[in-house]
């Protein structure tokens, strides 16, 4: 029913000739391959658009630990038209109504922190999707300016539109198989310091319980056929991920970027300031 639904309201843009968008980060994750973000937590739409033109094929716009504004993200949204990142923004907590302000922005994915439950995943997948997939309100002005397209923005926005759910307390694990089986979640991503402390084991990224943790997803995105991502904050730590199959990499903020951009310039001249290895990844 649901291929026939899409299919059907396809029909005008295929008999145009127009060739159907398909959203870059889901088609690269569809391939096996991998994906990197580069997340934006300073309420700058200029560092946004810098960073949307740097090679990145995400932008993640932090809006759960960052002063960003539901202003500021559309304004982030609309500066990376024509720009190679596409704007996913991860919402201060996993609603319908969240999810609706940053879809109504413009957003193309939305990051749903602490999906603990089957309960709150079915939740988040329904969240971006119009019926009859999901319970996505209709107000499509605002997103059809940002991602015109020829067989309408409510199709388009189900066909493009990518959940993705972070996977950051300890009871989350014990619902794995519910939470990577919900129709409609297209990324399993791992909140690891969030995971850690809810382990006991703040900031121990190597410490058994948090490689047991990780292992466990891992398995999961396997078995349901899930990419499954992380943090990742040095070019080693990146590389370290994807041979153990990562797909989804989130980058370090647009601030560590900046300190660690500026530390070797300062130990030239002698002068020192906060050490970027000291700071959070993001």
């Amino acid at each position: 029913m649901r291929n026939r639904y899409l299919f059907l309201t396809l029909i005008p843009a295929l008999l145009c000739g127009q060739e159907v968008w398909e959203n870059p980060v889901r088609k690269l994750l569809k391939e096996g391959k991998p994906v990197i973000a580069g997340t934006v937590t300073t309420a700058s739409v200029d560092v946004a658009a810098q960073m949307a033109n740097m090679g990145f094929d995400l932008i993640w716009i932090e809006m759960e630990h960052s002063p960003i504004t539901l202003e500021t993200a559309r304004n982030m949204i609309l500066a990376t038209r024509g720009l190679k990142a596409m704007p996913f923004v991860r919402i201060p907590v996993n609603e319908l109504w969240t999810a609706k302000r940053a879809l109504d922005m413009g957003a193309i994915g939305v990051i749903f922190p602490f999906t603990s439950t089957p309960e709150l995943a079915k939740q988040a997948a329904a969240a971006t999707k119009y019926p009859p997939e999901g319970k996505r309100g209709f107000a499509a002005g605002l997103p059809s300016f940002r991602w015109p397209s020829p067989e309408g923005y409510p199709v388009f926005a189900n066909r493009n539109v990518m959940t993705i759910v972070i996977v950051e307390e300890e009871r989350a694990l014990a619902n794995l198989d519910a939470i990577a089986s919900t129709p409609g979640i297209d990324v399993l991503f791992i909140g690891t310091s969030d995971l850690s402390q809810s382990l006991g084991v703040s900031g121990q990224m190597n410490h058994p319980k948090m490689k047991e943790a990780v292992s466990k997803i891992l398995a999961a995105g396997k078995k349901y056929n899930l990419p499954v991502g992380r943090p990742a904050g040095t070019p080693e730590l990146i590389k370290q991920y994807l041979a153990e199959g990562f797909q989804f990499i989130q980058g370090p903020s647009d601030l560590v970027m900046l300190g660690n951009g500026a530390k070797p310039l300062l130990d030239v001249m002698g002068k020192s300031g906060i050490d970027p290895k000291s700071r959070p990844l993001y």
